[in-house]
C-alpha cells in the first residue's frame, strides 16, 4: 500500500473515534437537563474521555425577617472538583413529597452565588432546596430546609405612650427614670435627645401585658434647656410603627434670693411699723408653690390673708416670722436690720377695714417673688430715721424652685430700705 493511502487509513480512524466522543457527548446530552454525568474534556490516548458527574446540593439555611426569606448554603462541584456554574432553588409546602415551587425575587431563575432571598413569600410553612447547575446539566436535588414560616403580618403597631417626667433636676438627672407602654411582645426603641450632648438610645421589650421601662438614664452631658424623647415600637413580624414623644425641661441650677426690700405703706409714717406697710422678697427665678405652702399649686400665683389667716410676728430682737391658717407654710425669718421695738409686736387684723387697705395681713406669692403685707396690729414704740437700713432674709430649708432644685441656704441681705 502507498504511502498516502495508509495516511489516508489513519486519519480516518482518527475521524472515528472523534466522532465516537461526539457521539458519547450527544447521547448524554439526550439525557435532558436532569442527566447528573457528562463528558468532560479529551485526555491521553486517541478518543479518550473521562466521565465526571455533579454532586447533589448542600442542604440550604434560611432565615425570615417578615415576609422574607434569605437562603445560604455551602458551594457545589463536581465529583471531580470542578466549580458549578449556578444553582436553581425551589421551596415546598411539606418535608417530603409536594408541589415544587419555583423560587421568586433574587432567587428566581439561575443563582450565581451560594446565598439568595425571596422576598414576598406567600404565607405558609416551606422547605427550600437547591439544586447545582453547570451549563446544559443540573445534578441531583438537595436535602430540603427546616420549615420556614414567613411572618405575613403587615400591619405596623401603634405609636408607644412614652412617660417622662417635666422636669430633669438635680435629684434625678444621673438616673432619669422613663418608662410607657407598647404593642405587646414588641422590641421598643427609645431616642433622647437635647442639646449639648450626642443623642442616648435604649432597646427594650415590651412585656405581655404592653409595658416597658427603660434603665436610668444619665442625663449629666445634656445643657440646660428642652429634652426630647422618642420611641418607635417594632412587632415580630419586622413592622416599625410611628414614634410616641414626650418632653422635659432640664434645669439643674439652684435658685438663690437677689432681693429684700422693706416697703413703707404711702399712707403710714416712713421709719415706724405700720398696717400697709410690706416686704418683698425677690429670688432668680420662679419657686414651687407647694415649697411655700403645702396647699398652694406648684405654680402660678396665691394669696393667704382674709379672715385672720395670715400673722406677721415682730420679736424684740426686730425678727420678722409669719404663721398661716390653712397650710403648713414654709418660709423663714426677716431682720429688719434697725432696733423697731423693745417688745414683740403681731399684726394680723380681720375684715376689709376702711377701704384704704385692708386690716388683714397678708401673704402672697407670684412666680419668683413673695410679699408680706401688715395688718392691723399694735403701735409700734420706735420709729427708723436712718436710711441706710439692710433687711437679712434667712429661708426655710425646702424651699425650692419649680423643677425642684432647692434655694442655695444661707442669709442674703436686701437693698438699704425701711419701713
Amino acid at each position: 500500500m502507498s504511502r498516502r493511502g495508509e495516511a489516508s487509513r489513519v486519519s480516518m480512524g482518527r475521524w472515528n473515534r472523534f466522532m465516537v466522543v461526539v457521539l458519547g457527548i450527544l447521547l448524554v446530552s439526550w439525557g435532558g437537563p436532569a442527566a447528573s454525568a457528562f463528558w468532560g474534556s479529551l485526555t491521553s490516548g486517541p478518543a479518550a474521555a473521562k466521565a465526571d458527574a455533579l454532586a447533589q446540593g448542600a442542604k440550604p439555611a434560611t432565615a425570615v425577617n417578615g415576609t422574607t426569606v434569605t437562603l445560604t448554603w455551602a458551594a457545589s462541584t463536581t465529583t471531580a472538583g470542578r466549580p458549578v456554574t449556578g444553582y436553581s432553588i425551589a421551596r415546598y409546602g411539606s418535608a417530603t413529597g409536594g408541589i415544587r415551587v419555583p423560587a421568586t425575587g433574587g432567587c428566581a431563575g439561575t443563582v450565581t452565588g451560594p446565598g439568595c432571598v425571596e422576598s414576598n413569600v406567600p404565607a405558609g410553612t416551606w422547605y427550600y432546596s437547591v439544586t447545582p447547575l453547570l451549563s446544559a446539566w443540573q445534578g441531583p436535588e438537595s436535602i430540603r430546609s427546616d420549615v420556614t414560616a414567613p411572618v405575613t403580618d403587615t400591619t405596623a403597631p401603634l405609636a408607644p405612650a412614652v412617660t417622662a417626667p417635666s422636669y430633669v433636676h438635680q435629684g434625678n438627672v444621673a438616673g432619669v427614670p422613663v418608662s410607657g407602654t407598647a404593642e405587646a411582645g414588641s422590641t421598643v426603641v427609645l431616642t433622647v435627645t437635647g442639646a449639648g450632648a450626642q443623642p442616648l438610645t435604649q432597646t427594650m421589650m415590651a412585656n405581655g401585658s404592653g409595658n416597658w421601662t427603660a434603665a436610668p438614664l444619665n442625663l449629666s452631658a445634656f445643657s440646660e434647656g428642652a429634652i426630647s424623647y422618642s420611641a418607635r415600637a417594632t412587632d415580630a413580624a419586622g413592622n416599625t410603627g410611628p414614634a410616641g414623644t414626650a418632653a422635659s425641661t432640664k434645669d439643674v441650677t439652684a435658685p438663690t434670693v437677689t432681693n429684700v426690700q422693706l416697703n413703707n405703706f404711702s399712707l403710714g409714717v416712713l421709719g415706724r411699723i405700720d398696717k400697709g406697710d410690706s416686704l418683698t422678697i425677690t429670688f432668680s427665678e420662679d419657686i414651687r408653690g407647694t415649697s411655700i405652702c403645702s396647699t398652694w399649686p406648684a405654680t402660678g400665683t396665691q394669696t393667704l390673708g382674709n379672715g385672720g389667716q395670715v400673722a406677721v410676728h415682730i420679736d424684740q430682737n426686730d425678727l420678722l416670722t409669719v404663721t398661716a391658717g390653712g397650710c403648713v407654710l414654709n418660709l423663714g425669718t426677716v431682720f429688719l436690720g434697725a432696733d423697731y421695738t423693745s417688745t414683740a409686736l403681731s399684726f394680723s387684723g380681720n375684715g376689709m377695714g376702711n377701704g384704704t387697705t385692708p386690716n388683714y395681713s397678708s401673704l402672697a406669692w407670684s412666680g419668683n417673688r413673695i410679699t408680706i403685707t401688715l395688718g392691723a396690729g399694735p403701735s409700734s414704740a420706735g420709729t427708723v430715721a436712718s436710711t441706710s437700713v439692710f433687711p437679712t432674709y434667712t429661708p426655710a430649708s425646702g424651699l425650692t424652685d419649680t423643677a425642684t432644685n432647692p434655694l442655695v441656704p444661707g442669709s442674703v441681705s436686701g437693698t438699704p430700705s425701711r419701713f
